[in-house]
């Protein structure tokens, strides 16, 4: 069954296909279909009914999103492609705040859920002090977690952002790397840094960080500290010990948060030493004002290949028991 969709005009045909049609044969990998161009219009080739009813509804999204769109990515089509999947309404992405959906802003620039577990993720942000974002690679965490500090930090809710990580390095410590704690540490944190350099410049990163508003710490050095004004960020805490867990928590003070995230299938910690961030999925449950949110592979948003790659590593590790 053949099936076309018409572009209006070349412009908004080349920001979704790409410039030479570069997206066209990710499209293909991805609807499991055939596609040609010809004049305006893209045709789907396939006897699937359901594959041709998909194909539709996602140019339908992504002609809708180019209007005010710069040429799209493999990864913000595959991004569409999931809330396509997650049966989530083209309309309630246009106006989430409308609707009452939740969308964080930085800068006038928008951070909408592309699933209904981000969407809950960032309600739960919204209405918790401590939230948990556990689940694999390429699901939002970190992203959406930077986007919300950043928000908090740039509309004056909150007069810092502190990112922190265990460091769990084989055969190097920080006191054999070159430079002062912040050159040390900053490898280790450069997803967060690339986090926030999709929402705001490299030179505001760097005014905000001379300033004091961005400060990083590996997480050793939190112990002592009483937070304030913050939102705190720890990253891959699946490498933390529980008593590095204890401390962290036990860190908030006078309106501060913090956001958790980790993936429980990629400890890095010596055989002997239990997980920081699963003690604490264990006993802290029903804790008001704390909240877990879990990811699983129908969440990832980063690409269709992390997607899969995420579900043979899960099927692997499951055979194994």
């Amino acid at each position: 069954m053949d099936r076309s969709v018409e572009f209006p005009s070349e412009e908004q045909m080349e920001r979704v296909l790409g410039i030479n049609d570069r997206n066209l044969p990710y499209l293909e990998a991805l609807l499991g279909c055939d596609l040609f161009v010809k004049g305006n219009s893209l045709f789907c080739l396939s006897k699937d009914e359901q594959i041709s009813n998909r194909f539709l509804s996602l140019m339908a999204r992504l002609q809708k999103l180019a209007v005010n769109q710069h040429y799209f990515s493999e990864t913000e089509i595959f991004m569409e492609y999931q809330a396509l999947k997650s049966d989530q309404p083209l309309q309630e992405l246009l106006a989430s705040d409308q609707l009452g959906k939740p969308f964080i802003m930085v800068h006038n620039r928008f951070a909408y859920p592309k699933s209904r577990m981000q969407e809950k993720y960032i309600k739960s942000m919204m209405q918790n002090q401590i939230v948990f974002a556990i689940g694999p690679a390429g699901t939002g965490k970190t992203f959406l977690a930077i986007a919300y500090a950043l928000g908090q930090l740039l509309s004056g809710k909150k007069h810092k952002i502190i990112l922190t990580r265990p460091i769990v390095e084989a055969g190097e410590s920080l006191g054999f790397l070159p430079g002062d704690l912040a050159q040390k540490i900053n490898p280790y944190l450069r997803p967060l840094y690339d986090a926030m350099e999709a929402m705001v410049s490299v030179q505001n990163i760097r005014r905000l960080e001379e300033n004091g508003s961005i400060e990083i710490a590996p997480l050793a050095y939190m112990r002592g500290r009483s937070l304030q004004n913050a939102t705190v960020i720890l990253d891959e805490a699946q490498n933390t010990t529980k008593e590095q867990m204890k401390m962290f928590l036990t860190r908030l003070g006078e309106n501060a948060n913090a956001i958790i995230t980790g993936d429980i299938s990629q400890v890095d910690l010596p055989r002997h030493k239990d997980s920081g961030l699963i003690h604490a999925m264990q006993i802290l449950k029903g804790i008001p004002g704390l909240d877990f949110i879990r990811f699983d592979s129908r969440d990832v948003v980063r690409s269709h290949i992390v997607q899969h790659i995420v579900d043979a590593y899960a099927g692997d590790e499951g055979s194994e028991k």
